[in-house]
């Protein structure tokens, strides 16, 4: 099954064409609904999929996390996403989706593995809210494909930092605010996790900040701005100093995100950062090739606070326009 994704090296030019293709996966028949839904995973986060080898059991884990297994010589968790999704299903997991991403590695376990599917990320749409309070944000897009099925793209994300101590308020803690009341920072990301994290740290920062679901809705807020920039005569600058975008979104990504603000003048000298878990060197290659200015891995705080601190030290005061 690892053939399927032999070809990852070669996708990397779907970026800048808000595009992604992702892998259809299965959780097994929900026994209160009796339907089998369709799950997917962005095919840059997924490293492997294979049969799932033997498992070794720890104590004191979360109740999804069944153990962990060797892969040459390294030791990597393993999570059954039914049970961590809260899905009654009685049918074995022997396949596992080996994940790689924000530096670290994970074994999702799942019923079976379908296919790769090239998709538009303006087809993918942001779930219902009644659908995202349920699940608690796991499922961050759904797309419905040709055959009329829904596919949900779940947070990964979300289940490493709930099953890891990835928030722990010590990484928090180190963060120097900044004296720069001037300055916002306008962020977008779908996941919940992820735009929680980020507004820790702006506001362990002391920064004031304006966040959005996904690249469209932010897109829309800063054109509104510098719509009003343009009307009281300011600069678009005065009211964003900078912009940090993750990499996946339904609706509009990153890559064409930054590519329509450096491509629109009124954004001129405004820093985006790429802030995501796809932390692959390709990655920071293609956001480095539509503009963006620096990259950050996610769900490293401290890093992400320093990058800020260096970046927003050499914008000008607001008085200074």
């Amino acid at each position: 099954m690892s053939d399927l994704l032999k070809n990852i090296d070669a996708r990397t030019k779907l970026a800048g064409t808000n595009k992604l293709e992702i892998l259809l996966f299965f959780l097994g028949v929900d026994q209160r609904t009796g339907r089998r839904e369709s799950y997917g995973i962005n095919v840059f986060k997924v490293r492997e999929v294979m049969r799932t080898p033997p498992i070794t059991s720890a104590p004191d884990m979360p109740n999804s996390v069944e153990g962990m297994v060797s892969l040459r010589g390294a030791l990597v968790p393993v999570v059954d996403l039914a049970k961590y999704a809260g899905v009654a299903i009685t049918t074995p997991r022997d396949i596992m989706i080996v994940t790689e991403y924000a530096g670290h590695t994970q074994g999702f376990l799942v019923e079976s593995v379908d296919t790769i599917l090239r998709l538009d990320w303006a087809k993918m749409r942001v779930p219902p809210e009644m659908l995202t309070a349920q699940l608690g944000g796991l499922v961050t897009a759904v797309t419905e494909l040709e055959d009329g099925r829904l596919v949900m793209m779940m947070d990964v994300e979300k289940v490493l930092s709930e099953t890891t101590n990835y928030d722990d308020e010590i990484l928090y803690r180190s963060v120097v605010p900044i004296d720069r009341p001037d300055i916002t920072v306008y962020y977008c990301d779908d996941s919940v996790v992820a735009r929680k994290q980020i507004e820790r740290t702006l506001d362990a920062m002391n920064v004031k900040r304006f966040g959005a679901i996904n690249g469209r809705a932010l897109w829309d807020e800063l054109r509104k701005m510098a719509d009003y920039a343009e009307s009281v005569g300011q600069p678009t600058s005065k009211f964003v100093s900078m912009i940090l975008t993750d990499i996946e979104m339904p609706e509009m990504d990153g890559y064409i995100l930054t590519k329509s603000v450096k491509t629109d003048q009124r954004f001129n000298g405004i820093p985006i950062i790429m802030h995501s878990s796809l932390s692959g060197m390709s990655n920071q290659k293609l956001g480095l090739a539509v503009g963006v200015d620096e990259y950050v891995p996610k769900f490293e705080p401290q890093r992400l606070a320093e990058t800020l601190v260096r970046r927003l030290s050499n914008i000008a005061p607001v008085d200074s326009y």
